[in-house]
């Protein structure tokens, strides 16, 4: 362990030491975003869910882009529109899955982006996939299994899949495969673009996409419901903001494993709001996740011209 250590303080430059610790803290964030949704418990349609956390996000990031002088609406208009075309359509299917499916059987299937983050980089943006980062993505996908254990990966004991499960549970990794892409994406752009623009987009197209869901399904929240909207948008604006300036600093494959470390935030705050017990496989599937973490902060990266990023 202290070698690793030594490994990891002799490895990063000052960028890529705050790309980690923003993705450390994307990580949390989207964590709470998480329990934010799962406190709702589907009691709003999920395109509503949606709705206001874009629309909250278009309110906060027009008024950072004021502040910073910068258009929203960026050079690559095309792409920029296909990041939000992504990214909407892998909340909404996350969100449903989070609706529809337990906790941590959404979560295992959402944690399958990190694998699919490095394939898609490494085809679309000829990344390389290293060793190290492969072994992360490899023992993160471990510990995540370990941690979440659904019931559905139990065995022959395990019951069968009912049909609406089956469907929540395509909903879950097609959500997982569009974040893959929206993250791939993310980092082309963030060549040209700035982040905030990045930001932008993703609200831009999640407002216009989700109204047609809405047509005699929306429903007026309640006070309590109000609060968990709020900071469902809040966390993930942070998230989106941390996760695109990291992103623009580590290739795809090494950041989406840093993410990883979300999965040790969703069991504590399982542990905190939602009575889940910590067992043995919980501690032991935690302690790959952050070796995994460890493993992808030591890796040496190339110069960012040396990336493959168009």
């Amino acid at each position: 362990m202290q070698a690793l250590l030594k490994a990891i303080r002799g490895s990063q430059s000052a960028q890529q030491w705050r790309a980690c610790g923003l993705l450390i803290l994307c990580a949390l964030a989207f964590s709470l975003m998480t329990v934010c949704v799962k406190h709702l418990g589907g009691a709003l349609p999920v395109a509503e869910i949606v709705l206001v956390r874009s629309l909250i996000s278009i309110a906060i990031t027009l008024v950072m882009l004021r502040r910073v002088r910068v258009s929203p609406w960026g050079q690559q208009r095309g792409r920029l529109f296909v990041r939000g075309v992504l990214g909407t359509t892998a909340l909404l299917c996350f969100f449903e899955a989070l609706a529809r499916l337990p906790l941590a059987t959404a979560t295992l299937l959402q944690y399958t982006y990190p694998t699919l983050t490095a394939l898609s980089a490494w085809l679309l943006l000829g990344e390389p996939i290293r060793r190290r980062i492969g072994l992360a993505v490899l023992m993160g996908w471990i510990g995540v299994m370990l941690v979440v254990q659904p019931e559905w990966l139990g065995g022959a004991a395990a019951p069968a899949i009912p049909d609406l499960t089956a469907t929540a549970v395509a909903l879950g990794l097609g959500g997982a495969l569009l974040t893959a892409l929206a993250y791939v994406s993310v980092r082309q752009l963030s060549a040209r673009e700035h982040p905030l623009v990045i930001v932008f987009y993703f609200p831009l197209v999640s407002v216009p996409a989700t109204l047609p869901f809405l047509w005699g399904q929306a429903m007026w929240p309640t006070p309590e419901q109000w609060l968990w909207l709020v900071g469902v948008g809040l966390f993930t604006q942070l998230g989106q903001i941390w996760l695109t300036e990291g992103l623009a600093a580590l290739p795809a494959a090494r950041a989406t494993s840093i993410n990883y470390v979300q999965v040790v935030f969703a069991s504590l705050w399982g542990v905190l709001f939602f009575a889940e017990p910590i067992t043995g496989a919980v501690v032991l599937g935690a302690i790959c996740v952050l070796g995994a973490t460890l493993i992808s902060l030591s890796a040496r990266q190339p110069q960012l011209g040396s990336s493959g990023k168009g």
